[in-house]
Parts: structure tokens; C-alpha cells; sequence
């Protein structure tokens, strides 16, 4: 494992850090750098943490430390992008692009319901409605921001990334997937894999293209692997103190109870992480640790080799589990503004 120096691994993925505990952003010369632009690219089920990652996003958005331009589905089960939106409108951006997967991404729901609880509490005519594709609107949003800008978290499969980078030109750009990512795409932080090696979720339910949008990424990524939101426990204040109107203390409040057989008082927090990375600086919660890369084997294994210079880094635990998860649970019982 080779656990660099922050700065230098911050210059190689676009930003540095302030000093001290800040959390704004400069480049290397000094000067300020803009906000982070956010795709944010998720299963939003089975698992329930997807709720904590979209809140904090949108917690992040509203303090001024984001913009987000898109929220797409990873998943295929048709109440996702429903439940997408159902925060969406909470957090008082309706407006926001929202894409749904090819038919050959992963279909799945929880088996307690919970996304159809959701939907049918906050927005039950959302489920009749239809969406765009994610490589459309991944397509459409790239090619209207400006060069090397573009955040795209994912905290789900890869199925959305392999198809982008499969993607021909259209009436968006002229430029093919790969061409578009490398002219537009500032970084991809992911919620994927296991280090230093292992099977994860995220990368082997659908590891043919986890093969390929790692292979053909020519952008750097930083992931955030099971082995950090697993030990990070959040969404019992939530679930316990949030208000009735809002969508992510119900999800939390309902699946505490409901989404294990004996129940929970807390979950894991898997894919806030990868959003706290996105756009906050990294070092303030983990050690940066690259670059290196990540191989995912035919049947999603993943492998982290230290030697090759792919442009990869992943996250490792640098303090206490419970001072990362107080900061995530502040961002989570976050409410929109009247």
C-alpha cells in the first residue's frame, strides 16, 4: 500500500487542500477553485444508505459546496428514478435530469419494499412516469459544462460508466464516450470495491461492465471501498428526530426496523463517504492512499495492484469511525430551507 502524501495526490486529481479543517477548495497557484459540479449515479435500493448519500448531497448543494447537475439510476427496478425524485423534490430541485439504465443493468429492490413505501407516501404518480436514458442525460449535461469540471460519483453499479464510454456521438457531442468523459469529466469517485482486494456489491453484480468502465476510464477515480462505510454507523438520530415530511428520516425510521430480520439501530454508510470525498477534501476524514490500480476480474473480483499507474486511489481510515459518522449524521438531518 502506498499512502502518499495528501497534497501530492490531490494535485494529481485536480485540487488541494486548505489548511486547517476548511472546506473550500484552491488550486495549486493559490487561487480559488469552483465548486464541485456532481453527476450522482446511484442504485438507490436494495441497500437504504443511498438515502443518507443523496441527502448529504443535497445538504452539501444547499450550503454552497456543490452544484448538483444530475441524478441518474443504476438500477432498473422501475420505483428507482421515482425514489430519485422523490428527494429531488424535497430538496426543492425539481428540475433536475434524472436517467434510468439500459435494460441490461441489474434489477433489484429490497425485499421489505421500501423504495414502494417511499414512492407511494411523497409522490405516488411518479410511479406512471418515464425517464431518459442515463447516457442521454449523462451525454446532454457533459457536453453543456465546461472542460475538465464534471464530478460523477457513483454509488452504485457501473452499468451507467460502461455505457457512456460505449456511447457514439449524437445530438449532444460530437465526440464519442470516451472522448466526451476525457474532454469534460474533472474526476469519478466511486463507492466500489474492497482493498486491497475482495468482492463488492457494486462491482460484481454487473462486473462485465465494471471490466469495462474501469478499463476504458481515462480520467482519474478515487474509491471509497466497502471496507470504510462499513464501520461507519449513521441514521439513527434521523430515523428518531427527523420530521414526518421528510423522506429520508421515514426511509431510515422504516427500514431500521424492517429492512434486517432483528432489526438495527443504526446502518452502515457506505455510499456518504463517497460523496463527503466528492466534495469535500478527502484528507479532512481518510488518508488518500496511490495511485495504483483496480482490476475487476470476470466474476467482479477486484484486485488493487500499487505498481501500475492508472491514475486509481482509494480511501483509508484515518479517524475514529464515530467522528466521521457525527459529521455525516449533521449532513443527514439537514431540511431545505422554507
Amino acid at each position: 500500500m502506498n499512502q502518499l502524501n495528501y497534497k501530492a495526490v490531490a494535485v494529481a486529481l485536480g485540487f488541494v487542500a486548505l489548511g486547517g479543517c476548511s472546506n473550500e477548495r484552491q488550486l495549486p497557484d493559490g487561487t480559488p477553485a469552483s465548486i464541485p459540479k456532481i453527476i450522482f449515479d446511484t442504485d438507490m435500493g436494495p441497500d437504504y444508505d443511498d438515502v443518507g448519500a443523496i441527502t448529504i448531497l443535497h445538504a452539501l448543494a444547499d450550503s454552497g459546496e456543490c452544484e448538483i447537475l444530475a441524478t441518474v439510476s443504476s438500477d432498473g427496478h422501475p420505483l428507482i428514478a421515482p425514489t430519485i425524485e422523490v428527494f429531488n423534490r424535497y430538496f426543492k430541485r425539481d428540475s433536475l435530469p434524472i436517467g434510468i439504465p439500459s435494460a441490461a443493468a441489474p434489477d433489484f429492490t429490497a425485499p421489505n419494499g421500501w423504495n414502494d413505501t417511499l414512492v407511494n407516501r411523497f409522490a405516488p404518480e411518479l410511479q406512471s412516469k418515464t425517464y431518459p436514458s442515463a447516457v442521454s442525460v449523462y451525454r446532454k449535461v457533459l457536453a453543456a459544462q465546461p472542460d475538465n469540471s464534471v464530478t460523477i460519483v457513483t454509488v452504485g453499479f457501473l452499468s451507467n460508466i460502461s455505457d457512456l464510454l460505449e456511447s457514439p456521438a449524437d445530438e449532444h457531442s460530437e465526440l464519442n464516450g470516451v472522448d466526451l468523459v476525457k474532454a469534460k469529466a474533472k474526476q469519478w469517485v466511486a463507492m466500489a470495491g474492497s482493498f486491497p482486494e475482495g468482492f463488492e456489491f457494486n462491482l460484481d453484480k454487473h462486473a462485465a461492465a465494471s471490466v469495462n468502465a474501469l478499463r476504458k476510464w481515462p480520467k482519474p477515480i478515487l474509491f471509497s471501498g466497502f471496507e470504510i462505510g462499513d464501520r461507519i454507523r449513521t441514521g439513527g438520530r434521523l430515523a428518531q428526530e427527523g420530521p414526518d415530511d421528510s423522506p429520508a428520516a421515514q426511509a431510515y425510521a422504516y427500514n431500521l426496523k424492517t429492512y434486517t430480520k432483528e432489526g438495527e439501530t443504526n446502518r452502515q454508510s457506505w455510499d456518504q463517504t463517497a460523496v463527503l470525498c466528492a466534495v469535500r477534501e478527502p484528507s479532512k476524514y481518510f488518508y488518500v492512499n496511490g495511485p495504483g490500480r483496480l482490476t475487476v476480474r470476470e466474476d467482479g473480483y477486484g484486485t488493487w495492484d500499487p505498481e501500475t499507474d492508472a491514475g486509481h486511489y482509494f480511501v483509508s481510515h484515518k479517524y475514529p469511525y464515530g467522528r466521521i459518522a457525527e459529521s455525516i449524521e449533521k449532513l443527514m438531518a439537514h431540511v431545505p430551507a422554507d
